[in-house]
């Protein structure tokens, strides 16, 4: 499978927020080595899975919250991703809330190494 080490890292990433297992510091240090590209879709990919109405919205939103808070660089990448051309692409064709975790790290890793 192509890109496998890349998808390997962006679900690293995507779980690190979803599942809280790490602590805020450790985020940081792995969103701020990451594309302001992928740090845009997988921050809207989760805001979009753990809605309001969610019951881990608390959690998982809580950490994006306290991920900004302590680095403005994430969240600068955050803000200057969503204008990338690849984000712009995947939200003019597809929907966040139609694709899992892996579907969804599929798509756009290979999206935006090729």
């Amino acid at each position: 499978m192509a890109f496998d080490v890349e998808k390997r890292e962006a679900a690293h990433l995507l779980r690190a927020l979803e599942d809280g297992g790490m602590d805020t510091a450790d985020i940081r240090s792995l969103y701020e080595d990451a594309d302001p590209a992928l740090v845009a879709l997988l921050i809207a990919w989760l805001r979009n899975r753990y809605h309001a109405g969610h019951s881990a919205s608390e959690g998982v939103l809580g950490r994006i919250v306290a991920l900004f808070g302590a680095s403005s660089t994430v969240k600068r990448m955050a803000r200057e991703g969503q204008s990338d051309i690849i984000v712009k692409w995947f939200e003019e064709n597809h929907s966040y809330s139609e694709f899992d975790r892996d579907d969804f790290v599929d798509l756009i890793v290979e999206k935006l190494e090729s």
